[in-house]
């Protein structure tokens, strides 16, 4: 194993760009991590399920909105520079996080209430679109080539991270306040946090230095458009897709619509969930540089494939158990393999999309293929979940998961080696 030493500025700009990348999924995860408690005050509708149903389509309209983030601030960040496209996805975070903790309820506005929550929700979504390009870039351009895969994958660390603290803080709410006061007003706390927490970012952020395969390119580089990405790396975009479509529908499945599933469908209670949750995602942080210093030694195509074939089989036994289990320990502990088998794409799968595509069109090569593979399935996951649910052939939706997981396997085996064939140059 190689030496794990970075120089100075380089460990500076990549813990930098990775506490802004906490805080802007920090942000997007408090509103899953949530909606259970706010669902009724701005969807006052008697079943519980019905409510859920509410929040996630709102919560897929930010999915929706995160390809036309990814497009605008992807071209942004391969023009102005990858800071400049780090500082204003961050801003924006800001806005929609403040808006969400001012939204007047449905009780006190009617319909102005979820249109609110609409807005806010469609600004993340265009923070979050350009926030995973900038960030996925900046850190693989600023990581040394012989360890990129380890300190590329503090990205998805950073990730998971920001989902951690979002669960971490609605653990310590619901230790201090009632249910009916996390209900009332308690919601609201989080996203107070996250907007106060987005703008030290973005003063942050404003200081990085910028990376040097951004400044060592030509004066005369081409322009970074949707039509020259299609037209010059049409294959990698569609592999992107199908990649980042498996992937983040399988993380979202296993943590975000997780807390749900265990206390609408398997019966905890909605402490108990978020605690099981919790702990799952500390495992899950834990994997992420772990799985990017193998991908170091063995390869980026191997981490993935780990995660395309073995999660696809995993994914429909996992769910049929768990609706059987009644102890959170037993819970925690299954719910950890389908995500350590996760772990493969997670802690590799930024790099190995920023390794893929040249300097001048990286940014946005990142961004939009892998926002709208995310908005048709993982945005949707919920929406999906609870619907079929509703239908009372809820198991359907477990060989759904298997199958999308399935199809970034796929597209693994289709994908070349990064490792060997980086178009990231500039060490």
């Amino acid at each position: 194993m190689k030496s794990l030493a970075i120089p100075r500025k380089r460990l500076v700009s990549i813990i930098g760009g990775s506490a802004g990348n906490l805080v802007e999924w920090y942000d997007w995860f408090a509103y899953a991590a949530f909606a259970i408690y706010f669902a009724p005050v701005f969807f006052p509708k008697a079943d519980p399920t019905a409510q859920l149903l509410s929040t996630a389509t709102i919560f897929a309209v930010g999915f929706i909105m995160r390809p036309i983030g990814a497009w605008l601030m992807g071209r942004f960040a391969d023009t102005r520079g990858r800071k400049a496209g780090l500082s204003l996805s961050v801003a924006l975070m800001f806005s929609g996080s403040l808006l969400i903790a001012a939204a007047p309820t449905y009780t006190v506005a009617g319909l102005l209430g979820p249109a609110t929550l609409l807005v806010a929700r469609m600004l993340q979504g265009l923070s979050l679109g350009g926030e995973y390009g900038a960030s996925a870039t900046y850190l693989s351009e600023m990581a040394p080539r012989e360890n990129r895969g380890f300190w590329a994958s503090f990205q998805y660390m950073t990730l998971i991270g920001g989902q951690l603290c979002a669960i971490f803080v609605a653990v310590v709410l619901q230790a201090f306040l009632t249910e009916q006061q996390l209900t009332d007003w308690g919601w609201r706390i989080p996203f107070v946090i996250g907007a106060f927490l987005a703008l030290g970012v973005y003063l942050m952020r404003r200081n990085l230095a910028e990376t040097p395969s951004f400044e060592n390119q030509a004066v005369d580089r081409p322009i970074s458009t949707a039509r020259l990405l299609w037209k010059e790396h049409r294959r990698e975009s569609i592999l992107v897709g199908m990649l980042s479509a498996g992937g983040g529908l399988g993380a979202y499945t296993y943590t975000s619509y997780m807390q749900k599933y265990l206390f609408n469908t398997v019966g905890f209670d909605k402490a108990t969930a978020t605690y099981i949750v919790a702990a799952a995602l500390l495992w899950f942080t834990a994997m992420q540089p772990v799985f990017g210093a193998l991908a170091d030694r063995f390869g980026r195509k191997p981490m993935l494939l780990l995660f395309g074939i073995g999660g696809a089989i995993a994914a429909v036994p996992t769910f049929l158990t768990l609706e059987h289990i009644s102890s959170p320990i037993t819970a925690t502990l299954l719910i950890l393999i389908p995500l350590t088998l996760q772990s493969g794409y997670s802690a590799n799968n930024a790099l190995v999309k920023a390794e893929l595509f040249p300097a001048h069109i990286r940014g946005l090569g990142v961004a939009l293929p892998y926002a709208i593979g995310n908005a048709i399935f993982a945005g949707t996951v919920e929406m999906v979940a609870l619907w079929l649910k509703g239908q009372g052939v809820e198991w359907i939706f477990y060989f759904y998961v298997a199958g999308v997981i399935a199809m970034a396997g796929i597209a693994t085996l289709l994908l070349p080696e990064t490792r060997e064939r980086s178009l990231i140059t500039d060490d």
